[in-house]
Order: structure tokens, then C-alpha cells, then sequence
């Protein structure tokens, strides 16, 4: 894991951004020891809220997300996942460059499908 990387998902932590159209992004990101649930050792909570508040887009690793289903597949928990509006979807962390690539990457397409 980059090192700038991580530091700068570290330096955001607590930061709140408004957005002209009324929407907001919050960051929360800090080390934790190393665990099976939390093997990279951060906590984050990255979300995008609307105008009215609701969080609409978030990806964190606060709580365990069963998988869905398959007929014969083993049953992982995860804990890193994003939310899109009521869905809940497994997400693989590589680093916290990517995380941060891929939070604004949902953002921006959330806000260009005309959402606010």
C-alpha cells in the first residue's frame, strides 16, 4: 500500500465537503489493529448524502455483509462493501488510492445520472 496513499486517505478523516447542488461527501478513515475482519488495518467510512441528508452512496468496513447466496458456494463474510442508495455490495480493497478512485468514480456517476 502506498504510503502517500494512505496518508492522504488518513488526512481526510473527519473532512466534510459541500457541493454546490446541496449534496455532501464525509470521510472518516483511521488505523486499527489488524484483524481478520480489518486485515489492512484501516477503518473508513467514505459517503456521499443528498440534499436532504440521506446517505446515497457509501463504502466502509463498519459491519459485516453477508453474501448473497449461491447454491453450493461457500459463505465469506466481508466487511468492506459500498451501498448504493438501499443496496449493499461486497467490495474488494486493494489500497487506499484505489478506494478513493473508486468512491469518486460512484460519486461522479451517482451525480451524472442527473441524482442531487
Amino acid at each position: 500500500m502506498s504510503n502517500f496513499d494512505l496518508e492522504t486517505l488518513l488526512n481526510l478523516n473527519g473532512e466534510v465537503f459541500p457541493m454546490e447542488n446541496g449534496c455532501w461527501t464525509k470521510f472518516e478513515a483511521y488505523r486499527v489493529e489488524p484483524s481478520e475482519q480489518i486485515p489492512h488495518g484501516i477503518s473508513y467510512s467514505l459517503t456521499l448524502h443528498d440534499k436532504n441528508n440521506r446517505r446515497v452512496i457509501g463504502f466502509d468496513n463498519a459491519h459485516a455483509v453477508k453474501p448473497k447466496r449461491k447454491k453450493y458456494g461457500a459463505r465469506k463474510m466481508t466487511w468492506d462493501h459500498n451501498h448504493q442508495q438501499e443496496n449493499v455490495f461486497s467490495y474488494e480493497f486493494e489500497s487506499a488510492g484505489q478506494l478513493l478512485v473508486d468512491f469518486w468514480e460512484a460519486v461522479e456517476a451517482y451525480l451524472g445520472a442527473g441524482h442531487a
